[in-house]
């Protein structure tokens, strides 16, 4: 008979670590070391998923109430500011400021901080370093044009509510594989508007999706687009353009953002 050379040393070994952990677990059980705490990454997948579709959900339903939601390319903090004071004087307590513009983080941090109250988002995501940048200046949600798996998925991660942009079935599923079911259509009217959307929505309506049509919506169409059930809100991009912020016509945008709120109202 053979004998295992290696049985003897394996034996030995596993004693060594019994006497090196045990006094760890008389501590422990006895609170003298805390317990390791198990975090989000390790908490299972379908608990994860169900926090992050109620915080998705809140501000769907937070910017459902709102139903107009300015998109709004500023180049000064400063215009930021004080159109973000508009808003928040007028009843129109949602904006999302996009980041075309260098000022874009600069914004969301100010104005999350002076204007609590508004459901502040960030448009036109494009890269993981934007995506970080704007949660952590205050950003409550975040939009993109189009659908980029690889941000959808940090976003996801990360607990960030994030909508993604489609404009195609396909597209639409990838999403919607993400568990995200709040989208942005873009270019709405360009794409068709609310006739392409209500053929979009038919076979998905069940999954529960919601969808924020941006791009060519304006106070002559409004009406159609929020009359479609899926559809809490509207991407407005006549609500303060960027020529009437640079030239200070804040009486002019106050009276735009006044005539949007009456509308919303009416949906």
């Amino acid at each position: 008979m053979v004998r295992d050379i290696r049985s003897k040393p394996l034996k030995k070994l596993k004693y060594s670590c019994f006497l090196f952990l045990k006094p760890c677990f008389i501590l422990i059980s006895h609170g003298i070391i805390p317990a390791i705490e198990t975090t989000s990454s390790l908490e299972p997948q379908e608990y994860r998923m169900s926090q992050y579709k109620e915080k998705c959900d809140a501000i769907v339903k937070a910017l459902g109430e709102v139903k107009v939601v300015p998109v709004l390319a500023i180049e000064k903090v400063e215009d930021g500011i004080k159109m973000c004071e508009v808003l928040n004087d007028c009843g129109l307590k949602a904006a999302e400021i996009t980041f075309r513009t260098k000022a874009a983080e600069g914004i969301i941090k100010e104005a999350a901080r002076q204007f609590p109250e508004l459901v502040l988002g960030a448009g036109t995501v494009l890269t993981l370093e934007e995506l970080h940048r704007a949660f952590d200046a205050g950003a409550q949600f975040a939009v993109a044009p189009g659908f980029n798996p690889v941000i959808v998925a940090e976003a996801v991660q990360s607990g960030y509510p994030f909508f993604p942009g489609f404009c195609t079935p396909s597209e639409l599923e990838q999403i919607m594989q993400f568990g995200i079911r709040m989208v942005k259509f873009f270019p709405a009217e360009a794409m068709g508007g609310t006739k392409m959307l209500s053929n979009f929505i038919g076979p998905y309506k069940h999954m529960g999706i919601k969808v924020m049509p941006t791009g060519g919506v304006n106070t002559g169409n409004l009406g159609d687009y929020l009359s479609i059930p899926q559809i809490p809100c509207a991407g407005g991009t006549w609500v303060g353009k960027a020529a009437d912020i640079e030239s200070g016509n804040w009486d002019k945008i106050s009276g735009i953002v006044k005539e949007a709120v009456e509308l919303a109202k009416k949906y």
